[in-house]
């Protein structure tokens, strides 16, 4: 039998499976998370028009951090089909907006919280990295 993929249905229902520390979030999440990504990279790309703009010192370019981060973490999010804070909370959804469920197996749990903490993670990752490309850039 081949491994279930993100996304894919039972044979007896119209709903996508929940994959503990794969995929806890269907279409509409994803989505969601795909906005917060645009956004963040909307006021990263403001933020750093605007510190080319004020000839902002070296230690003020770190202030583009925080877009960053919530661009990269929408983007991993989106990416992974995995909402870092369900993870944590115990929860999923595949149906409407805000009709979240909870997880009930500890061990499910267990692994979302890890796969929530690699995201987190590489979030910060990768927002660290492109603070210190804007910091190191001769502007």
């Amino acid at each position: 039998m081949a491994p279930r993929m993100c996304g894919s249905t039972k044979m007896n229902s119209k709903m996508p499976d929940y994959i503990p520390g794969s995929c806890n979030i269907g279409k509409g999440e994803i989505r969601r998370r795909q906005l917060v990504a645009i956004v963040g990279s909307i006021f990263s790309i403001i933020t750093f028009i605007g510190l080319i703009a004020a000839h902002a010192p070296r230690s003020a370019r770190f202030g583009i951090f925080l877009p960053l981060m919530v661009a990269s973490v929408g983007w991993v999010q989106s990416r992974k089909k995995f909402c870092l804070a369900f993870g944590f909370m115990g929860t999923f959804n595949f149906g409407s907006l805000g009709s979240i469920a909870r997880v009930a197996d500890p061990v499910s749990r267990a692994a979302d919280r890890a796969t929530a903490t690699r995201i987190l993670l590489q979030s910060f990752g990768i927002a660290l990295a492109l603070t210190l490309l804007v910091g190191a850039l001769p502007l």
